[in-house]
């Protein structure tokens, strides 16, 4: 009895190998064979195509309700602005010496203004109290401004110039716009002073 508790049991080498070969485990036949592991289900693509759709929907009607509301015009406003009349109020005609470029030039100068028929009084009578302040801040633009802005094609630093400048000396309406519009040059010739 001790003898066999000593001794070593040796097994062999074929003992670890089954004896018959086992098959691989089936699928179970429940499961269709196109339902593979991995794939998205049908109910998670449809929830996903039917929140898609009610976000899209959602998106459409805020934008539209949000955007820009179609645009009727009054035809009565659109009608005054065009018969609103404009008169022309002549400011200066005279003759400007500049020596900006080294040379003296004189300016031969013809300046009106274009008005509102409203305001034309006004700023008649304006330019009228204030004449001489006027003719020497003109003056004092020519005589200041460099030569490339008096030899410009349509005068155009001029022109704005003179425009913030007249309206300088008119006060504006009641609604807050300049009453002096538009500032006309129709002669300005430069020639050398020699």
């Amino acid at each position: 009895m001790f003898a066999r508790l000593i001794t070593p049991r040796v097994e062999s080498p074929m003992a670890d190998k089954p004896d018959k070969k086992e098959a691989p485990p089936e699928a179970p036949a429940s499961e269709p064979p196109s339902a593979k592991k991995g794939g998205l289900p049908v109910k998670l693509l449809g929830a996903v195509v039917v929140v898609m759709a009610i976000e899209g929907a959602g998106v459409f009607f805020v934008a539209r309700m949000t955007g820009p509301q179609k645009a009727v015009a009054d035809v009565k406003a659109v009608e005054e602005h065009h018969e609103e009349e404009f008169a022309e109020v002549p400011l200066v005609e005279d003759k400007f010496q500049n020596m900006q470029s080294g040379r003296a030039y004189i300016w031969d100068t013809s300046i009106v203004l274009k008005v509102r028929g409203k305001d034309e009084q006004l700023v008649t009578d304006t330019l009228t109290k204030r004449a001489a302040e006027v003719k020497e801040a003109v003056a004092l633009l020519f005589r200041r401004a460099p030569h490339a802005q008096l030899t410009e094609p349509g005068l155009e630093t001029l022109n704005r110039q003179l425009y913030v400048l007249l309206n300088g000396f008119v006060e504006k309406d009641a609604e807050d716009k300049e009453r002096i519009v538009k500032v006309m040059i129709p002669k300005c010739r430069g020639f050398p002073a020699e």
